[in-house]
């Protein structure tokens, strides 16, 4: 019987329906596996691409109001170009929620970053012409 069948199939080479079964079965638990380790993998990569862009923005936010020689009186705004990476002068947008740089933890990317700066004291040292701002936790990033 086995020399029968084997007369019939010949030569032919190729893979039988079961091999290619159990084939596209591993393939189908290895794919079950991975999709929530790249998931996971995203939301990190996320997360960190705000807080980047939080400090980016608090950082020249902070440089421009040094540069605007603002009284500091007043909370100045400005708004944070994420493709630029520039800083400019704003106006208070109500629409945007306050959060701390640690707390960023969205899974969605922020689309508009604004920094409130009020800072305390600014002085000048006459010998080395560093400015020095304290701004006693009055920088407040708010995003959307």
């Amino acid at each position: 019987m086995k020399s029968l069948f084997k007369k019939i199939r010949g030569n032919k080479k190729g893979f039988t329906l079961a091999e290619l079964l159990v084939v596209v079965a591993i393939v189908g638990i290895l794919v079950a596996i991975s999709i929530p380790v790249f998931t996971s993998q995203l939301a990190k990569a996320r997360k960190a691409t705000n807080q980047a862009n939080m400090r980016a923005a608090k950082a020249a936010a902070v440089a421009q109001y040094l540069t605007d020689n603002e009284d500091g009186k007043e909370a100045v705004y400005y708004d944070y170009d994420l493709e630029k990476g520039i800083a400019t002068k704003g106006t208070a947008d109500s629409s945007l929620t306050a959060t701390a740089i640690e707390d960023a933890t969205s899974d969605k990317r922020y689309t508009a970053i604004q920094v409130s700066v009020k800072a305390a004291e600014i002085s000048t040292d006459g010998n080395t012409g560093n400015t020095t701002v304290k701004s006693d936790g009055n920088v407040v990033i708010y995003v959307k």
